[in-house]
């Protein structure tokens, strides 16, 4: 749904998922934007993480699966992201996650989109790599600053989806979010003061001892906390 989150998540599968191509593509990236999608366009396989910004108006051949992390802000974007699969007479599969309370989302789809859907059961035996995601974090900076960034992104976007009745930010479980994106704390944001979470433990660690990883950055960065003492 963000930017961020883009940024964030096609930074981990990079490093989860090996011999796949992983390529990122968000609406702020403009120069970028066409160079990403024709070379993704070529590639015999491969994984593009995106935000809406590739929900309609683009043509990418045999695209197998849409995965829809985020259910869209709108009816509409739901079925021009499913239509980036399926092209011309091809078959192809398009996926939604959602949440318990979230499910009603689906009659509001039916009815509002003629668009019905199947319920896919949960995968079994599935590899924890949350362990592995915060390791990241705590080997460079920079993954930890992205997955912060994408965790209060996708918060804020939840709280303007169009569908309030559905999705309710007060009804959101913050803890296990934060879990979710493999958080090392919780971000300091409006939407959380005053709540307490004792279903998440935030690393022992002083998160401003982690380092970037990046040399440059991490001058600056100690440049910065020297002016700041």
């Amino acid at each position: 749904s963000t930017c961020a989150c883009v940024e964030y998540y096609g930074k981990a599968l990079e490093s989860l998922i090996k011999q796949v191509k992983i390529m990122s593509i968000h609406g702020k990236m403009k120069h970028k934007r066409n160079k990403i999608f024709t070379e993704f366009r070529k590639l015999p396989g491969g994984i593009l993480v995106c935000t809406d910004v590739m929900a309609r108006g683009i043509d990418i051949p045999e695209v197998n699966w849409v995965l829809q992390y985020d259910p869209p802000s709108s009816a509409s974007a739901f079925v021009h992201r499913c239509g980036r699969t399926a092209r011309i007479g091809n078959m192809g599969s398009a996926l939604v996650f959602l949440l318990p309370m979230e499910e009603s989302y689906i009659n509001f789809l039916s009815i509002n989109q003629k668009c019905p859907m199947q319920e896919m059961k949960p995968q079994t035996n599935v590899l924890d790599l949350l362990p592995k995601l915060k390791s990241m974090a705590l080997a460079d900076r920079a993954v930890f600053e992205k997955g912060m960034k994408a965790f209060v992104s996708y918060v804020q976007a939840y709280a303007k989806h169009e569908c309030n009745l559905i999705f309710r930010i007060k009804d959101l479980d913050f803890a296990s979010l934060a879990r979710g994106f493999a958080l090392l704390k919780m971000p300091k944001m409006p939407e959380l003061r005053g709540k307490c979470f004792p279903d998440f433990t935030p690393v022992t660690v002083n998160t401003d001892s982690i380092s970037f990883k990046d040399k440059n950055r991490e001058k600056q960065r100690q440049k910065k906390l020297e002016e700041q003492r």
